[in-house]
């Protein structure tokens, strides 16, 4: 069954929102599936969406979750969370939001949120706390989530990242990071396309086309002492900065 709620709002509305921070929520159990930033009509996207699929076409989490809940003779709930901001606020805004609510179907999380986002108070003292790294070598930084350690830190930081090959070669360590900590440190022997052929488990079919992996091993323990433990210099944490990767050296 398709949605048949109001796909707009009414003219002159769109306007004095400017940009604003919204909420999808499943009527079924009153549960937020999806936090989002936007202006105009973009809180309605995802429904216009979801009524123009086509048989046979792959759905993502967000718009089979809308499906599921239209099948079932519900609408989704529409609600703005907070508006009038400028896009820098508004960024800032839909960050917590994600961290508040987890098991959201957003593919990305909210931007900062490797580094300024959600943490316990023992965290944030062993942070702040720690002294910040001095690199003496050329560190590739790899933020990477507390999802992803579930594998292991090795392959959390590894796989798989839009990364300029060449400039990856340069790097004589690959440190990983974790709000701001660095909690691992690696050596890459090689960098792989991020293919099923180069990363046996690690993906299906195709792989993940225009993204790296690497092979190699964990950092000699001279070199882990010198940067596990450590913070990241706040000259290499900007924040709303979302790109995972950041190099110590160069441009």
């Amino acid at each position: 069954m398709k949605q048949a709620q109001s796909e707009s709002f009414p003219a002159g509305v769109a306007s004095e929102l400017k940009t604003y921070v919204y909420r999808l929520i499943d009527p079924r159990n009153g549960e937020t599936f999806y936090v989002g930033k936007g202006k105009g009509n973009r809180v309605f996207s995802h429904i216009r969406a979801e009524q123009h699929l086509e048989e046979g076409d792959d759905l993502d989490n967000k718009i089979k979750r809308i499906h599921e809940i239209g099948l079932a003779g519900f609408e989704v709930a529409h609600v703005i969370h907070r508006h009038g901001m400028d896009e820098a606020t508004a960024f800032e805004v839909e960050a917590a939001l994600i961290d508040a609510y987890p098991g959201l179907t957003n593919i990305a999380g909210g931007t900062g949120g490797s580094d300024y986002g959600v943490m316990h108070a023992k965290e944030i003292i062993r942070r702040y706390a720690a002294e910040p790294a001095v690199f003496r070598h050329k560190a590739l930084l790899i933020s990477v989530n507390r999802s992803a350690t579930e594998r292991s830190l090795y392959d959390a930081t590894r796989y798989a990242w839009k990364i300029n090959k060449s400039k990856a070669n340069e790097a004589e360590v690959i440190l990983a990071t974790m709000q701001g900590l660095i909690v691992g440190a690696f050596v890459a022997d090689d960098w792989l396309e991020a293919t099923a052929a180069n990363f046996p488990g690690r993906t299906e079919g195709d792989g993940v086309p225009g993204r790296l992996g690497f092979v190699g091993e964990e950092a000699p323990d001279d070199i882990k002492s010198l940067y596990v433990g450590k913070r990241v210099p706040d000259e290499y944490r900007k924040p709303g900065a979302a790109n995972p990767i950041k190099y110590t050296w160069g441009k």
